[in-house]
């Protein structure tokens, strides 16, 4: 055999082994994809969050975790997310609307505190039904009692902002251990509302801001997504931010959780995929 003959049969045989090399390497790649389990993931997430929640969860099963589902995620006001939790419901992740809300499921031991982290940032706006020619309302115009009022009860967050800010022009007056404070300083829970003013109340910012949606009431108090989420109101005036606590989603994974790598890779998405952040800014909400 010449030289050439045994260079081009060696160079035929390397190319054979790098082929097969190749293929092995393949395999072994489509062998651990195969080898990633599927998970269902449990969310508990506060009522606002509907809408951009079921968009990102979807975004996130397209964006490469094709082995992740998720069950038929809840959406309550914070306070009745707590409730189920303390009731024995099982939740992977739990997203409140306050940080109160959020104190209360580490104190009652509902989640992780390590893996607590401030998600998201929104604002507190008065809202009436589309077309309504009202515009520029203030707290003192609520506070002269030229609008019927709908907002959250105790058990929503939104309602507790509303009750803070309200607090600050009569409207809302605090009780017990609120007692003498006002705005920052009050929980805004336990109050009660001027006899003098038609206010409403209603079990979750969902339903609140359907109020002025169907026109039962002149101003509902929403944050700036539910009129993204809803439509049919439009913003006819802004909650000054000092007269209220500062709007914070909390995120945290919970003691029962049974995914929680899976839980924390979605919740790491959720901060930081640039396809997340698209999808809050969409319906209104701002990264913390």
């Amino acid at each position: 055999m010449t030289a050439t003959q045994k260079a081009k049969k060696l160079a035929t045989a390397f190319a054979a082994f790098a082929c097969c090399a190749l293929v092995a390497v393949a395999l072994t790649g489509c062998q651990q994809e195969e080898k990633k389990e599927d998970v269902q993931l449990q969310v508990f997430a506060a009522n606002s969050l509907s809408k951009a929640m079921e968009e990102a969860q979807q975004a996130y099963i397209e964006d490469g975790h094709s082995n992740v589902s998720f069950a038929d995620t809840q959406y309550k006001a914070s306070g009745e997310l707590n409730e189920m939790l303390g009731a024995g419901s099982y939740a992977d992740l739990l997203i409140s609307a306050s940080k109160g809300s959020m104190d209360t499921a580490v104190k009652e031991g509902y989640v992780d505190e390590g893996t607590r982290v401030d998600l998201f940032k929104n604002d507190l706006v008065m809202v009436s039904k589309e077309g309504s020619g009202l515009s520029d309302v203030t707290l003192e115009d609520i506070a002269a009692g030229k609008y019927s009022i709908c907002v959250g009860d105790d058990s929503v967050p939104a309602g507790n902002y509303a009750a803070q800010s309200l607090s600050t022009v009569g409207v809302y007056t605090p009780a017990g251990d609120d007692a003498g404070k006002t705005d920052k300083e009050i929980s805004g829970k336990g109050g009660s509302y001027g006899s003098d003013y038609k206010v409403v109340t209603d079990t979750s910012v969902g339903n609140v801001c359907k109020h002025a949606q169907s026109g039962d009431v002149d101003i509902a108090f929403v944050y700036t997504s539910d009129v993204y989420r809803f439509g049919g109101v439009e913003i006819v005036g802004t909650v000054p931010g000092d007269t209220h606590k500062n709007i914070v989603y909390p995120g945290a994974i919970t003691k029962d959780c049974e995914n929680v790598d899976a839980t924390k890779e979605f919740l790491d998405w959720c901060m930081n995929s640039e396809k997340a952040q698209a999808i809050w800014q969409k319906w209104g909400f701002e990264l913390a």
